[in-house]
């Protein structure tokens, strides 16, 4: 999948008004999801990926993850997003759902094993 399909299936499914919005949307929940991974998984994660999505993955963390909990999580997103946590949580919701699409199934079970399992619900 490419880049700009990727944002318009995000656009679309998160009810977004443009472009900017889902950018910002995807690279908070990317950005928050990489500091999340284990070094080990990103390369494999990456590789699936347009460059324009995967460089959010490997971005260097920033400390600010104390929390391994799903509403920990949803908060980091909508700081970097500047949104409230249910306009995060929708978006982020989105963002996975076309993750998984984008990597399929054996990417998306290689990424549940390596995310904290407080994580788990953002697949179902």
């Amino acid at each position: 999948m490419g880049y700009e399909e990727f944002i318009d299936q995000v656009r679309r499914q998160a009810e977004l008004g443009s472009s900017s919005e889902t950018e910002t949307a995807v690279r908070a929940t990317l950005t928050t999801l990489g500091e999340y991974l284990d070094e080990d998984g990103e390369p494999d994660l990456t590789s699936r990926l347009p460059e324009e999505l995967a460089e959010h993955l490997r971005r260097e963390p920033s400390g600010r993850i104390v929390s391994y909990s799903l509403d920990a999580f949803v908060e980091e997103v909508g700081k970097r997003e500047g949104v409230n946590t249910d306009e995060a949580s929708a978006h982020a919701r989105a963002v996975m759902d076309v993750l998984r699409e984008a990597i399929g199934q054996d990417g998306v079970e290689d990424l549940r094993r390596r995310l904290p399992s407080e994580l788990a619900p953002l697949f179902d």
